[in-house]
């Protein structure tokens, strides 16, 4: 009897893990296994020690910096992604698997098109939230691909469908296409998303690094078009300034994965002239902010983009725009989305996630 007993509570045991891998939490306890190799950084001294292992895989890979290379090259090079998946199989952590489906459409566009990948979850009474994600990469490099995680976790955790958008990049498509694109695609979700089982009354939008600025600049242009507003707008450490001497870009200038000749090099190759980098789609701590929804910020400690996501935050608060914002210390640009190894990022998912969840009233 005390044999069956033990193997029925075994088999429960083992289908409630099973059951919670499903729902895309990883049962792997990764951050406690997962350590650098090396002492951190002179240019960052208090990173946190999962981070570090991040940064040490991604210097591994031997790259050439970005702002070195031609376009073509620089898009072959190793991602932050690349190294938080080598670290896990390192480690041998499982992969997360997310509670999701995934689908693709193309939208027609000037001069082109615009894909679209749309997370669904599989569980969960339709129809659901929405949100318009835009990925980062300076608006020169990286894609849909390369943020899978992020879309993916704030579907999962939220409950709401995930709309990325592919918008196009530069040098090929120049200033305003990446923001003309990324309000293209906000359109048709207002159009759309009834076909795909969303709510067109709860839309947000969101996006990672050029994809905060676009989340934040498509705002603006609903509020000046005056079609129907996002309910929030989730930014995480945005492109959204102008000046490349603040506080965090002396600091954190040669900083890894994204520093100060990398900004210089992606605004380059994004704008037709120099004098573009002034203007409000740019430059938003400059930009009137009446009358946003919502808006959530994100920053990182060890990011040259950290002290104009500060004063994004404050300039909202200044506009009257209701604001939210976290930093995080010892961790940095393009955190976000290594909650299977990385603390802080995992808590940034889960407050973003959170958010999100308010504004959907839900």
């Amino acid at each position: 009897m005390k044999v069956r007993s033990f193997i029925y509570i075994a088999a429960v045991l083992f289908i409630t893990a099973s059951c919670k891998s499903k729902t895309g939490i990883n049962t792997a306890d990764s951050t406690t296994a997962v350590k650098p190799n090396s002492p951190p950084p002179a240019w960052a001294p208090d990173m946190k020690p999962e981070m570090q292992a991040v940064i040490e895989k991604l210097q591994s890979y031997g790259d050439q910096p970005i702002e070195t290379l031609g376009v073509g090259q620089a898009r072959k090079n190793h991602s932050p992604a690349d190294a938080v998946n080598d670290v896990m199989k390192q480690h041998h952590i499982a992969q997360t698997v997310y509670n999701v489906d995934t689908t693709g459409t193309d939208i027609a566009a000037a001069w082109g098109k615009v894909h679209l990948r749309i997370y669904t979850p599989k569980t969960g009474k339709a129809p659901f939230p929405v949100i318009v994600y835009y990925h980062g990469g300076g608006f020169v490099i990286a894609g849909i691909k390369t943020y899978d995680a992020s879309a993916n976790i704030l579907a999962d955790k939220t409950g709401a469908i995930v709309i990325s958008v592919g918008y196009r990049l530069a040098p090929q498509y120049k200033f305003p296409y990446a923001h003309n694109d990324a309000f293209l695609a906000y359109q048709w979700a207002l159009k759309n998303v009834a076909s795909i089982k969303g709510d067109s009354t709860k839309i947000a939008v969101a996006g990672e690094s050029a994809g905060g600025n676009l989340a934040i600049t498509t705002a603006l242009k609903a509020r000046d078009k005056k079609i129907s507003q996002p309910v929030a707008v989730l930014a995480i450490y945005p492109v959204a300034g102008a000046d490349m001497n603040t506080a965090s870009y002396v600091k954190y200038g040669d900083a890894l994965p994204l520093n100060r000749p990398m900004m210089s090099w992606f605004l380059k190759k994004y704008l037709n002239k120099p004098n573009e980098v002034k203007d409000p789609l740019i430059d938003l701590v400059n930009t009137d902010m009446t009358g946003l929804p919502p808006t959530t910020i994100i920053t990182a400690e060890i990011d040259p983009l950290q002290a104009e996501g500060l004063k994004l935050a404050d300039k909202l608060k200044a506009d009257g725009v209701t604001v939210s914002s976290k930093n995080y210390d010892g961790v940095t640009h393009e955190f976000f989305g290594m909650g299977a190894i990385v603390p802080q990022a995992r808590d940034a998912e889960m407050y973003a996630a959170a958010q999100l969840k308010k504004a959907f009233g839900i």
